[in-house]
C-alpha cells in the first residue's frame, strides 16, 4: 500500500491543524493506521491509531482530549484532528499502515514495529 500524507503547516500555540493520509494499491479497510511523529534529535514516537474498522482507537498520553484520529474507509483516508497544538507538537508527521487482514476488526497498535508501510512526512511546526 502507498501512503501519501499531506496537511501540515505553521499554526500559533493553541491553534488547530488537520492531517490527512491517503492511501493506494491494496484494500484500505484491511489496515490499522496509525500516526507517528519524529521532532529533531528525537526517536519517532507513536502519537495515535485506529482499527481498521475504524470503531478503536489509541493516543500517546501527551496528545489525549487533543488530538482526533478517524478514517474515512470509502475515500481510502485516514486523518489527524489536532487541536489546542503546543510548540512540543513540532515534528514531522507521518501516517504508516499495519496489515490486520486476518485479524480483529477492533484491534489497535502503538507500536512502531507492527507497521508494515510508512509514507513520507508532512512537517507541523508550532509557534509560541
Amino acid at each position: 500500500v502507498q501512503l501519501q500524507a499531506s496537511g501540515g503547516g505553521l499554526v500559533q500555540a493553541g491553534g488547530s491543524l488537520r492531517v490527512s493520509c491517503a492511501a493506494s494499491g491494496r484494500p484500505f479497510s484491511n489496515y490499522i493506521m496509525g500516526w507517528f511523529r519524529q521532532a529533531p534529535g528525537k526517536e519517532r514516537e507513536f502519537v495515535a491509531a485506529i482499527s481498521k474498522n475504524g470503531g478503536d482507537t489509541r493516543y500517546e498520553d501527551s496528545v489525549k482530549d487533543r488530538f482526533t484520529i478517524y478514517r474515512d474507509n470509502a475515500k481510502n483516508k485516514v486523518y489527524l484532528q489536532m487541536d489546542s497544538l503546543k510548540p512540543e507538537d513540532t515534528a514531522v508527521y507521518s501516517c504508516a499502515a499495519a496489515d490486520n487482514t486476518a485479524g480483529s476488526g477492533s484491534f489497535v497498535s502503538a507500536s512502531l514495529r507492527q507497521y508494515d508501510y510508512w509514507g513520507q512526512g508532512t512537517q507541523v511546526t508550532v509557534s509560541s
